[in-house]
């Protein structure tokens, strides 16, 4: 059993910073890429950054210069650090991860797993 665990959402004025953590934890092998999306109200759920097992990171244009997306191998933990944030970053955001699980015959499978989402909300 995998749980992917966010925290670090909150309200926030114009122009400030919050910084979002996702956890993993169970029988985990190893993690590929991580990603973080987001969902504001009345919105589809749209693909804000990923960071890849390498290190190698993307963001959407919206929150580029803004926003980092990082990883600690370590403690299967990805990070978002959003900066400057303004009121349509507003959104509830989810992590993703596809993370590797081995069997007991110790084949390797890769299951993507989202954590439950934490609300962000930018307002004055």
């Amino acid at each position: 059993q995998v749980q992917l665990v966010e925290s670090g959402g909150g309200l926030v004025q114009p122009g400030g910073s919050l910084r979002l953590s996702c956890a993993a934890s169970g029988s985990i092998f190893g993690i590929n890429d991580m990603r973080w999306y987001r969902q504001a109200p009345g919105k589809g759920r749209e693909l804000v950054a990923v960071i890849t097992r390498r290190s190698s990171t993307n963001y959407i244009d919206s929150v580029k210069g803004r926003f980092t997306i990082s990883r600690d191998d370590a403690k299967n933990t990805v990070y978002l650090q959003m900066n400057s944030l303004k009121p349509e970053d507003t959104a509830v955001y989810y992590c993703n991860a596809d993370v590797l699980l081995r069997d007991p015959d110790a084949t390797v499978r890769t299951v993507q797993y989202w954590g439950q989402g934490t609300q962000v909300t930018v307002s004055s």
